[in-house]
């Protein structure tokens, strides 16, 4: 068995270092995604749990192991406009994504006994990223060679890893308390790096350095005798240590450095569920605090013209999922996730290498129970931004004029994409 979690985790890094999209996962694992991501309040599935409420592992009762990967495609195109040197008129143009397809696995345990009070669990988790490939473009100012004035191709690349180890107590048959204390691993790679502080020769690439990360994750559970339930969960910043990059300039030059230091921001979950005999339902809502996370809450410039941090807002996440269980064998689940955007207009330029926020989701998926030990789930996934983000190009050598950004007259960038996903889980209880 210890061999099989090496091995497994070693399949998650690598599938995370072929490139994740989306700033917080929405959910995990072929169950809980397909439900929307709620879990808060409704422990139906070992991942969700320790995803979202350590407390709820305590209702699993033999040790219980969950496996799955799914092939995640995005689409995002960037369209900018600027004037022309002479402000006679603007030029326009569109870009589009050529990233290409993404694995999303990942792996939870928990082991659990039915006499017993006490409940562990282990789990490995994509838990974040974002990722564009923008070519560069002679038809898009923003992709516009460096040399002209753009940014040329811009790609990113940004995984989070999250090892948990969890732990629950059932203080009474009703309710249960659970802790998680986590380890987390990111990767960063920006092409060009606006974090750098720019030569004559433009930005420079950077090729992806990491940074290791520590936080923890608490939660409660009530369970009502009536199968109504309600959750809370806190998952508090993972701080983690800086990334320290390397930067390339066009002209051949390179620099250690810059360092930045960009940390996952703490989420406040609640959830109600209602587990019966014929249908589950669950309804969670996560408050996520990007404003006081470092490498979120700066914005704009510093004054050596590199950017100082994304400025994002904080945000609402409601995620709602059913289940109907009639059919023998054969669970089928609808989910949905709402969420609102971090990027607001006056900065939305600055968030042109993580453009993957997603407001609306909606999911399908089903399992098959093939016997008592083994269940196999899959789940179909299509995501929407809901619009374009949009706001004015900026430009630090224009800031004397037009503070406190220097936005570029008769300007305007905008992003906006789909995604979709299709993922396979296996379950497997270690029932005697």
């Amino acid at each position: 068995m210890k061999k099989l979690i090496l091995n497994v985790l070693f399949i998650i890094a690598s599938g995370l270092m072929m490139g994740q999209t989306g700033h917080i996962m929405q959910g995990i694992g072929s169950v809980n995604m397909s439900m929307g991501g709620a879990a808060t309040g409704l422990p139906v599935d070992v991942s969700g749990s320790l995803q979202w409420n350590p407390a709820g592992i305590s209702q699993f009762d033999s040790k219980i192991l969950a496996i799955d990967a799914g092939l995640f495609f995005s689409s995002p195109e960037v369209s900018s406009t600027a004037p022309l040197p002479d402000f006679s008129g603007t030029i326009s143009g569109v870009t589009e994504d050529d990233r290409g397809t993404s694995i999303l696995p990942s792996i939870g345990m928990v082991f659990g006994k039915a006499d017993s009070k006490h409940t562990f669990g282990v789990s490995a988790f994509g838990i974040s990223g974002f990722g564009v490939t923008f070519p560069e473009s002679m038809s898009n100012p923003i992709n516009f060679p460096q040399a002209m004035g753009g940014f040329g191709r811009v790609e990113s690349d940004y995984q989070l890893l999250q090892v948990g180890l969890s732990y629950a107590y059932e203080v009474s048959t009703n309710f249960s308390v659970g802790i998680a204390p986590t380890i987390n691993y990111a990767a960063l790679a920006l092409e060009p790096n606006p974090i750098a502080s720019p030569t004559m020769a433009g930005y420079p690439t950077s090729e992806q350095t990491s940074a290791i990360g520590f936080g923890f994750q608490a939660g409660v559970l009530y369970m009502t005798d009536s199968g109504f339930n309600i959750g809370a969960s806190y998952k508090s910043t993972q701080h983690f240590s800086d990334f320290e990059f390397t930067s390339d300039y066009l002209d051949g030059t390179t620099a250690e450095g810059p360092a930045f230091h960009m940390d996952y921001p703490a989420i406040y979950s609640v959830g109600v569920g209602y587990m019966g005999d014929n249908f589950d339902f669950g309804l969670d809502y996560r408050y996520v605090d990007y404003k006081n996370t470092d490498g979120f809450e700066a914005r704009g410039w510093t004054p050596t013209a590199s950017v100082a941090g994304f400025g994002w807002e904080n945000i609402s996440i409601i995620s709602a999922g059913f289940q109907y269980k009639g059919i023998d064998k054969l669970p089928l689940r609808l989910g949905y996730t709402y969420s609102t955007n971090p990027i607001t207009e006056e900065l939305a330029f600055f968030s042109v290498p993580a453009t993957a926020v997603i407001k609306n989701a909606f999911q399908f998926g089903l399992g098959y129970m093939v016997n008592s030990k083994v269940t196999v789930n899959t789940t179909f996934h299509y995501g929407t931004s809901g619009g374009a983000t949009s706001g004015p190009l900026y430009n630090p050598m224009l800031i004397q004029n037009f503070p406190p950004l220097g936005e570029v007259p008769m300007s305007n960038v905008s992003y906006e994409m789909t995604t979709s996903m299709i993922m396979f889980g296996i379950n497997y209880a270690f029932t005697e």
